[in-house]
Formats: C-alpha cells, structure tokens, sequence
C-alpha cells in the first residue's frame, strides 16, 4: 500500500485496526466501537473529562518500509514504481511525506512544463525520451477499472533550440547524440527557419534545433581511512499546526525534497566530516528562484509553435488557444533571493522582454498578464541529477537536484530509483554517472542544454 501523508487529512491512523475474526467466529469492528467505549469509559467516572482513547486519525503509521520525504512529481513517481515492481501486491508499505499540503510552493506546480530531448547527455535524453512515451501511454501506467480514460491534454508541440555562431559546432555534436538515441531532431539553417516558422527574427541565429517529444559496518575510502556507515531507523513527522512529532520507523528514506533536499541530508548526518573526505561532502543543491511570465499577444506565432529558447536564454511557449504565451529567462547575474516567492517585474521589462521582442517582432506590442516565481533544486556541482543511494548513509536514495528538468524526467527516476531499491542496481536506463560519489570524486558530468 502507499500511504500519502500530507499536514492536514492524514490517512488512517495507530489505533486503528482491521476487523479480526476471532475463534467462534466473532468480528470486532474496532472502528465503530470506539465511541461506544468512551461513553462506557464516561459513565463509570461520572464527572470527569476522559480522553483515553484519542482520536489519531491524523497521524502516520508507526512502521513503514519506505518514508519518501517530498510529495511532488519526484516522489510520487518513486512511490508508484516501488508499488508497480514490488514481487507481489502489498509486499512494501510506502509513506509519502510532504510538508506544503496545497503545493503552493511546490516546484512541480510552478513548473513551465516542458519535455526537451535535446540535451547532451545520452542519459537525460533516454530519460526524456521514457517521459514521453509514459505521458502518451498514460491510461497503461494510471488508468483506474471502471474509471473514465486520464486526459492528460498532453501537447507535444516540440523544442526549438536556437545557437548563435559560437555555438554552432556544440549544437551539432549534441544532435548527434540525440539521434543515436533515438530522438527526432532535426538541424535547420536560418533559410530554412524562417520558411517554417515565418515569425521569427533569425538575426543573430546560425543553427536551429528542432525536436519533437517523440547498525555499523566500516569501508575504506580512496586514502585508505576507516569510515563509519549510518543507517536511518526512524523519521519524525511533524504535524500541521502543532509541536507533535510521529516517529516513523522505516528500513529506506527517499530524499525527493527538492530544493530543501540538502537541508534533508544535513538532518541525517551528510556532509559532517572534516573538508575533502567522502564523510564532509555535502549534498549540493540549494533553492534558486525563478520567475515565469504570462503575456497575451493576438499577433503573436499560431499553434504549431514549439518551445523556442533563444540564444540569450530567454525562452517562451504558448500558453492554451488564446494568443496567451509564457516564458521567462534564468538570471545572468546576481541570483534573486530564495527566502521568498515574490516576483520582480522589472526582470521581464530589463532581461527578458527585449530578447523576446528581437526574436519576435509581434512581441513588442505583448501585454503582460500575470507572473509567478518558483524553485529550481539547483545542483551547483554540475546542474544534474543525484539519483541512488548515499554511500555511507545506506539506506538513504536520492532523487533530487535535477536543477529545472525534474518534472520532465520524473517517470524514468522514479523508475531507477525503485529499481535501485528493490534490486540493487540500474536496469532499464544506466543512471550511474548521477551518483552521489561523485561529488566527492569530483567528476562532474556537463549537461550543455539547461534552460
């Protein structure tokens, strides 16, 4: 079973219990009991206020083989893979645990929403490439008996990466590796731009990308210094609105919280040791803000117009039937502060709107509509992924900093990470290089395409 606790309407709770038949045949329904026991309880103490069997409804188990901290896109993906892959039905109890119960904040929320293949790395794309056939194919994952058929209004409707002339020769190599994997991408000359897609200014453009959504042990470390692996035995839940805790007692922790994940890891003790050894590295992913913008423009491109990131990194999509786009552009400068999720608008007028209105010429007339900020789990080692477990923290798996690109790719994590988990290595897609040793071995693994 998955069990999805979130601060308010938790599910089920300690006391209560599934009805048992007892010899002779007897069925105790605990449930419909425990009112009738208070009043009993009341009546021989007249005139005293007793609670003694309190109601924990709202509480979380006591034991779980599987606390996944972090209920977003990430998270519930690694909760429906250990339930899809598990040896038999109900053979692993899952706990989701997730902090901001209307997701307000969530990264998966404030997401943009797209699915790029054309990444340079061979593992991001295959991860992209299992994402879209996971959300063609959705009513053979997620469909529900007897359940009208899931609509996910999924519009694949393709990326247009543009490179200016120093990037050229990169945008090539990486196209080449795309292919190899199998994706649909194709390179365009700024002729053959502008004759598909007429309304655009290919000034400054040499290349187009355009593709469619087709208990202790000791170890060893490299100097040869003993080190001492920890296991995590039990989460503590916090309740909603109260000082109360839930220990949780559990054989796996997922870190899925995102932006905050480091702050998860800190708790379990990664990253306390002396600088330089494997037991001081740190999880490197820390909160970045970014803002989207929605605008309406009625000349604006038609409904066949991809995702178009343009060579000054600003980017923009359609946004449904209505002449309506959104889009944004990641900080070239200084970072705006995390503490919050306010957004400045002077960011579009100063670094965003000039960009967009050179590509586009009808976007100079655009209206701006409304704007919201959300986080990236920014990776400052190399912007990728950490997928799989820590290495002296047993019994701690990651699924985390994917630094903008985790929604897209959260089918194909949560898919490794339960096959890590249940099986003990990689199966369908070889996450390897997105280890967590590597931050200690310093091997980074450079994605050339984040938006």
């Amino acid at each position: 079973m998955i069990r999805r606790v979130l601060p308010h309407g938790m599910g089920r709770g300690l006391l209560t219990r599934r009805p048992g038949t007892r010899r002779g045949g007897f069925s105790l329904d605990w449930d419909g009991k425990v009112s009738e026991i208070k009043k009993k309880i009341k009546s021989i103490l007249p005139g005293r206020s007793c609670d003694l069997l309190q109601d924990t409804s709202h509480l979380p188990p006591e034991h779980s083989d599987v606390v996944i901290v972090g209920g977003g896109v990430l998270g519930l993906s690694v909760a429906y893979w250990l339930k899809k892959l598990e040896s038999r039905r109900g053979a692993i109890r899952v706990l989701v645990v997730e902090r901001d119960h209307t997701y307000s904040q969530a990264s998966t929320g404030l997401s943009v929403g797209g699915i790029c293949q054309q990444f340079s790395l061979p593992e991001n794309i295959q991860l992209s490439l299992f994402s879209a056939s996971f959300l063609r194919n959705i009513n053979e994952y997620l469909a529900v008996v007897d359940a009208p058929p899931l609509d996910l209004r999924f519009n694949p409707s393709g990326y247009l990466l543009l490179a200016s002339e120093k990037d050229a020769a990169a945008m090539e190599s990486n196209v080449k590796v795309q292919r190899q994997e199998g994706a649909k991408v194709s390179l365009m000359s700024p002729d053959q731009l502008r004759n598909k897609f007429p309304w655009i200014n290919t000034e400054g453009v040499a290349l187009a990308s355009y593709g469619f959504v087709s208990s202790s042990q000791r170890m060893l470390t490299t100097d040869d210094k003993a080190v001492v692996l920890k296991r995590i035995h039990e989460v503590h839940v916090k309740m909603d609105r109260s000082l109360e805790y839930q220990p949780v007692e559990c054989a796996i922790v997922i870190n899925a919280a995102g932006a905050w994940s480091a702050q998860i890891a800190a708790l379990a003790g990664v990253g306390e040791g002396p600088p330089g050894t494997l037991q001081g590295t740190k999880l490197p992913v820390e909160p970045r803000k970014r803002y989207v913008y929605v605008w309406h423009c009625p000349q604006g491109p038609g409904l066949e117009t991809p995702l178009v990131a343009d060579t000054s990194g600003a980017y923009f999509r359609r946004e449904g039937l209505g002449s309506n786009y959104l889009g944004g552009r990641s900080p070239t400068e200084e970072e705006p502060d995390p503490a919050n999720l306010e957004v400045d608008h002077d960011f579009f007028q100063d670094k965003v709107w000039p960009h967009l209105a050179l590509r586009v010429p009808a976007f100079e007339t655009l209206k701006v509509q409304s704007a919201w900020a959300g986080y990236y789990d920014y990776n400052t080692f190399d912007q990728n992924g950490v997928v799989g477990p820590h290495p002296l923290v047993v019994n701690m798996y990651f699924a985390t900093g994917f630094s903008g690109h985790g929604l897209q790719q959260a089918p194909g994590i949560g898919r490794a990470v339960a096959e890590m988990v249940l099986k003990g290595r990689f199966q369908t897609i070889d996450l390897s290089p997105f280890l967590f040793t590597r931050f200690y071995l310093g091997e980074k693994i450079q994605e050339n395409n984040i938006i």
